[in-house]
């Protein structure tokens, strides 16, 4: 009875689709609030119109709660950034949006997928390590932090 209350309590799953040119706004806004320096809305309206990129959402209800945006050529693609709202983390939406990009990636012909982390970012290395990402390189001095700067690594995955 406990087991079924808990499911009936708990938040929904959040709804995972494509992202449009009209969720510039929102994206630059979570972008904005992710990280030290956000990305503005004209950013997002560009990247949303560029045919080699592909972006995913996750909606809770009509809040845009997390996504994740990729640009590829080729047969690889790059991911440009994830974000996932503070309220909606340790609850597998970065996973879920990860697992279903990789999944549109592939299916659209990219065989390896590329990304760069920050080196002291323990949740989203773990997350990419879980997801079969790889270190193929590393950017010292890539981040500014405070008074230093922080190492970013580059992370590779084969879809094929």
């Amino acid at each position: 009875m406990i087991g079924v209350l808990r499911r009936l309590l708990a938040p929904a799953e959040p709804k995972l689709s494509l992202a449009e040119p009209a969720d510039a706004a929102q994206l630059a806004a979570l972008h904005g609030r992710s990280f030290r320096v956000g990305w503005g809305t004209e950013e997002f309206e560009r990247l949303l119109a560029d045919r080699g990129v592909t972006a995913h959402r996750a909606m809770a209800g009509r809040r845009l709660v997390g996504f994740i945006i990729s640009r590829g050529a080729a047969d690889e693609a790059e991911i440009l950034s994830v974000a996932v709202a503070p309220a909606a983390r340790r609850r597998g939406t970065a996973r879920r949006l990860l697992n279903t990009h990789m999944g549109r990636l592939a299916a659209s012909g990219v065989r390896r997928l590329l990304l760069e982390v920050e080196e002291g970012n323990a949740a989203a290395r773990h997350l990419y390590a879980r997801a079969g990402f790889y270190e193929v390189g590393r950017r010292q001095g890539y981040y500014q932090q405070g008074s230093g700067a922080g190492s970013a690594l580059v992370l590779c995955r084969d879809l094929a």
